[in-house]
């Protein structure tokens, strides 16, 4: 596996440190500090952010837990966060719509690779109502979205290919250690600040890995 979410709670392997049967590699979930980080940017684009809001897949493992760790993270803030669950491509106008209709002033979108491929539509529909977004992946705001930080998709492929050298030379799966991610990467998108009449704090800048302008 290269970018799994959850593969213990799933029944993938018994454990991250002894994987056990077939299956090994990295796993894609980066813990909640990183949702924290998306509640925290939003805010500082955003002074006075209290209601955050966004669509989660209903069929993806990963979002239940990566929901509660986002409204967790805005609860602290003194924020609200409401999750609009999605099951498909004509689900997400509608998901949208209803986060409009709860007065949201800013979307963190879900994990999933179900959002992923929605993520310029939901970057489209967000900026008619001018709603900034952040998402999981740096895919968002090179397709509109305001910000990302997550996991480095590249960085994982690497790591996989140092698996599967380990396992050509004879290793067990089942015996070699789960690695969790180490590297992420922040990425904003300044044309979409500047479309939504946002101002991004030059300290945030300054820890971006890119920024598209």
């Amino acid at each position: 596996m290269v970018y799994a979410a959850d593969p213990v709670d799933q029944g993938f392997i018994t454990s991250l440190a002894r994987p056990g049967g077939n299956i090994t590699g990295p796993t894609s979930d980066p813990g909640s500090e990183i949702r924290g980080k998306l509640v925290e940017w939003l805010a500082e684009c955003r002074p006075g952010l209290s209601r955050l809001g966004g669509p989660v897949d209903g069929n993806y493992p990963g979002s239940r837990a990566s929901s509660l760790a986002v409204e967790s993270a805005a609860r602290l803030r003194g924020m609200t966060f409401r999750a609009v669950e999605v099951r498909g491509a004509g689900g997400v106008p509608g998901a949208i719509a209803t986060l409009v209709e709860h007065r949201t002033e800013a979307i963190i979108v879900g994990d999933g690779p179900f959002l992923w491929t929605q993520r310029q539509r939901i970057a489209e529909l967000a900026a008619r109502h001018r709603l900034p977004t952040a998402y999981p992946y740096r895919d968002g705001p090179e397709a509109g979205g305001l910000l990302s930080y997550g996991v480095s998709i590249p960085a994982a492929w690497h790591r996989a290919a140092v698996y599967i050298d380990k396992i050509l030379r004879g290793a067990k799966p089942g015996d070699l250690p789960v690695e969790q991610p180490t590297t992420f990467e922040l990425v904003i998108n300044l044309k979409t600040a500047k479309a939504l009449g946002l101002t991004v704090p030059p300290s945030l800048l300054a820890r971006a890995d890119q920024a598209i302008e």
